[in-house]
């Protein structure tokens, strides 16, 4: 993910929220993502961890953030190391990080190079007692390459076994699932974005054309802004419509076929997320217009359903309801079918199968803690769906919406989503 500039204010509020969270004599650690490995001497490019970037806005390898509120040393109670710039890293890798500029970005005072790490860390653990180390535990994960993180704890925990030791990722989701403003503009921004390339999309799709070649309007629309895909892009045409996660995106869009477009843009770190289902012809098929209209009342009943106080829970058992009495309407369902179903498996699964929502921000798949109650301040994507693979093709809608005390505010509102306009834009040229 390209730079994008944010202010340091930011980050600095971050930092203050987790301190207040932390107990007396506490001392917090994060680390820099990994490079990782491709093949031969290959390597991917540099992802930033969410946490680290989170409370400092630096983007570069093998940094580390030690916060340490309560130390003796007021100049050591932020302290931000990074790489030291020298002739040959410039050479092969281009500019790094000056400490003026660090320090810049992250609104911290102390700068350090890396190499000074090891004596300043060790001093601190000598005076604290308690030890928060970080870890991914989104509970979707599935971690099968030790991290920066892992190996870190378990460096830590060998030299100083008597400390008490703290896992710092609850306290990160408590904090990252509430969107400040400036998190909120920057995923606006994110959110325009897509919108731009989702317009341009619309005037460019016909039959005949291949999926991989509406991807790559999708992301040179995103690049040149400085953007890229939030995720990996989804362009399903026909049949492929019913397939969750597709992503071969090579197949060619037939005249009459269905274009499911789940596709959105990052920005500056932070993610949006679309779905937009449009005719390959320009024009909706009787059934397929039903279907899509069925769908986009779901979408609008559960837009208006991210309310504080309510949980992921809530949304998702509200949307099967709704989805159920529109499969009613649309025949797919009977009422006996309804009376007949048991809590563990609604009738409704055989047609949507997935959850409506989930925390979005610097990861699309957010962090927070399972159970928790909405509050202002979330950002949630709303995805209902009506999948219908005896007559394949399925229909699925998406918007990025932000929940406020007086009720939520779509980031997507102005992105095209009803029937007519879809097929007016499709239709301009």
């Amino acid at each position: 993910m390209k730079a994008v500039p944010l202010p340091a204010a930011l980050f600095t509020l971050n930092r203050e929220r987790l301190v207040q969270k932390l107990p007396p004599r506490s001392l917090a650690v994060l680390n820099a993502n990994d490079i990782m490995p491709t093949n031969a001497d290959g390597a991917m490019g540099h992802l930033q961890n969410a946490d680290l970037f989170y409370l400092t806005g630096v983007h570069q390898e093998e940094t580390i953030l030690l916060l340490a509120p309560e130390t003796f040393d007021p100049n050591q109670r932020e302290i931000l190391f990074i790489r030291q710039p020298n002739e040959q890293l410039t050479i092969w890798e281009g500019h790094k990080l000056t400490k003026e500029q660090a320090a810049a970005i992250s609104g911290i005072k102390n700068v350090k190079w890396l190499a000074e790490f090891p004596p300043v860390f060790r001093s601190l653990m000598c005076e604290l007692e308690n030890v928060y180390l970080n870890s991914n535990e989104h509970q979707r994960a599935e971690v099968t390459v030790e991290t920066r993180d892992s190996r870190f704890v378990r460096d830590c925990q060998k030299k100083f076994p008597l400390h008490k030791y703290h896992r710092l990722a609850p306290l990160m989701h408590e904090l990252r699932v509430v969107k400040s403003q400036y998190e909120i503009d920057a995923i606006q921004a994110a959110s325009d974005l897509t919108g731009k390339g989702f317009k341009r999309v619309l005037k460019f799709v016909k039959p005949g054309m291949n999926e991989a070649e509406i991807e790559a309007v999708f992301a040179h629309e995103f690049i040149r802004h400085k953007g890229a895909f939030a995720y990996p892009p989804i362009i399903a045409s026909g049949a492929n419509n019913n397939i969750l996660h597709y992503t071969q995106n090579d197949q060619v869009c037939k005249k009459g076929d269905l274009l499911l477009l789940d596709v959105a843009a990052g920005l500056g770190n932070y993610m949006s997320d679309l779905t937009r289902t449009i005719p390959v012809s320009g024009k909706f098929m009787r059934r397929q217009k039903q279907v899509y209209n069925a769908v986009l009342r779901i979408f609008r009943a559960q837009v208006a359903a991210c309310r504080p106080g309510k949980t992921m829970k809530d949304l998702r058992l509200e949307c099967e309801e709704h989805t159920a009495k529109e499969c009613v309407d649309l025949g797919l369902l009977k009422m006996s079918d309804l009376k007949k179903q048991s809590p563990d498996t609604p009738a409704v699964k055989r047609y949507f199968m997935h959850g409506v929502s989930h925390s979005i921000g610097l990861d699309v798949h957010d962090v927070m803690n399972t159970g928790a109650q909405i509050e202002p301040g979330w950002v949630l994507t709303v995805e209902p769906a009506i999948y219908l693979k005896e007559e394949n093709f399925g229909v699925r809608l998406e918007n990025t919406v932000v929940v406020t005390k007086n009720g939520p505010a779509d980031l997507m509102a102005g992105i095209p989503i009803e029937v007519d306009e879809i097929e007016a834009l499709m239709n301009r040229h």
